[in-house]
């Protein structure tokens, strides 16, 4: 990303395996496309300390991936995401920009076996700028490093389709300059060419693909602690209380104070309430979790679902405060899930942000795969990196004998800042004094 909020520059997260990082290799996940054989890590932590940007990168992740399935760079009125910038897309732009410069998203992954890059460049005018006439700029997909289409200012290039050919519409091979002319005169400048010509035109397969993968397999949670998991059902008119055995039996394991846990759909919502429900000899009852259960247990049994179906199907699996209000060995073990070859395989990863120095360990976390997040006090502009990029030789080197937590609290690896409240208070008692 680039000219997202706080991050002015471009910021690259990735979650490929650094060069000449030994050790931990059960959190390494490969794949071979064609002659390549790509590799990357399950798992990532994101250090900084308040206000350095850490949830702006999972902000910029959510945002990026809602455009993607609006299909376009327009306003949405109706707020379903905690985070505003999705909705608004003139919070975006970095505020300390005095013009208006481009916001650049991209994502690179591999999905039934085919290596996707899709990348936008968008004029969406300078920060708070609503009414400014918004406009794709840029817009690529790659397939197995194969240019399937580039769009420029107004104009759209098509690239060799060869590597897709199973995928294209029917008529394609049979009007394929057709199909191009058409293409480039239906562009709109609010308007992805992916989610719109090239879904019609080319490959219905591909972008639903693309969008699936962005929908159900890249599940981004944006400020956890407001997260509430919700359940649908087929037949909301039916009343009846759903219990899922694997989510008690982990409930149980974390402490939960009633009998069991389940969504009791009262006969007139589809979305079914999660209770605590109670069975006693003469009768039983049922309270809404929030009602009776810590709040902790409940962001517990509302995160481990989403854990177990990244496990269960694959995917990336994204959370912003990760470990608010949840025990850190409780944490320590979803961590190791996605570290376990027998159980993660489906090539599941987590990436999460804390503030909690336990995860800085280098018996559970590779050098590559700790991140932080840092701001410049005078530009107020954010810079992220990873540990592997200190390297391991030199005054600044870092290997993986040292212990992460203690050079991160001497400030060795930057990410941090000294607060000091002493003086607030102290100027407040005085200013009472005088009083």
């Amino acid at each position: 990303m680039k000219n997202y909020k706080s991050f002015k520059d471009e910021c690259v997260f990735s979650m490929k395996v650094a060069p000449k990082q030994k050790g931990l290799d059960y959190s390494i996940l490969s794949e071979k496309i064609g002659r390549s054989v790509h590799k990357a890590l399950s798992s990532a932590v994101i250090y900084g300390p308040n206000a350095s940007g850490k949830t702006n990168i999972i902000g910029a992740m959510e945002t990026f991936k809602q455009i993607v399935l609006r299909g376009n760079i327009r306003n949405v009125e109706v707020k379903d995401s905690p985070n505003a910038a999705s909705n608004a897309l003139e919070l975006i732009p970095n505020n300390t920009l005095s013009a208006a410069e481009p916001v650049d998203f991209s994502i690179t992954f591999i999905d039934d076996g085919l290596l996707f890059n899709y990348a936008i460049s968008l004029d969406l005018g300078r920060f708070l700028e609503r009414e400014h006439e918004r406009k794709v700029l840029m817009e690529t997909l790659r397939v197995n490093d194969a240019i399937l289409f580039s769009r420029g200012d107004a104009t759209l290039q098509v690239g060799d389709m060869e590597v897709v050919r199973s995928y294209l519409v029917p008529a394609y091979e049979q009007n394929a300059k057709g199909a191009a002319a058409l293409a480039q005169s239906s562009l709109h400048n609010e308007e992805l060419f992916l989610a719109n010509g090239f879904k019609t035109m080319f490959s219905a397969k591909l972008a639903s693909m693309i969008a699936q993968w962005m929908d159900k397999s890249f599940i981004v949670i944006y400020r956890s602690d407001s997260m509430q998991l919700v359940r649908k059902f087929s037949e909301p008119k039916k009343q009846s209380v759903f219990i899922e055995k694997t989510l008690n039996d982990a409930a149980a394991l974390f402490g939960v104070n009633s009998n069991v846990l389940g969504y009791v759909l009262d006969g007139e919502h589809e979305e079914a309430q999660l209770c605590s429900i109670f069975k006693g000899a003469e009768r039983s009852a049922a309270i809404p979790v929030e009602l009776f259960e810590s709040f902790g247990t409940i962001r517990f049994i509302n995160l481990f679902p989403l854990v177990l179906q990244t496990l269960r199907k694959g995917g990336v699996l994204v959370v912003d405060e990760f470990d608010a209000s949840i025990h850190p060995m409780a944490l320590m073990n979803i961590i190791t899930l996605f570290h376990n070859d027998e159980l993660n395989t489906h090539k599941a990863q987590l990436v999460f942000n804390t503030h909690n120095p336990i995860f800085l360990n280098s018996n559970l976390f590779r050098r590559d795969e700790i991140k932080f997040v840092d701001r410049d006090d005078e530009t107020h502009c954010s810079t992220h990196y990873s540990l592997s990029d200190f390297g391991t030789a030199g005054a600044n080197g870092v290997r993986k004998t040292e212990d992460y937590m203690k050079n991160y609290f001497v400030d060795r690896y930057g990410a941090i800042k000294s607060i000091d409240l002493a003086p607030v208070i102290r100027s407040l008692l005085e200013k009472n004094k005088e009083e």
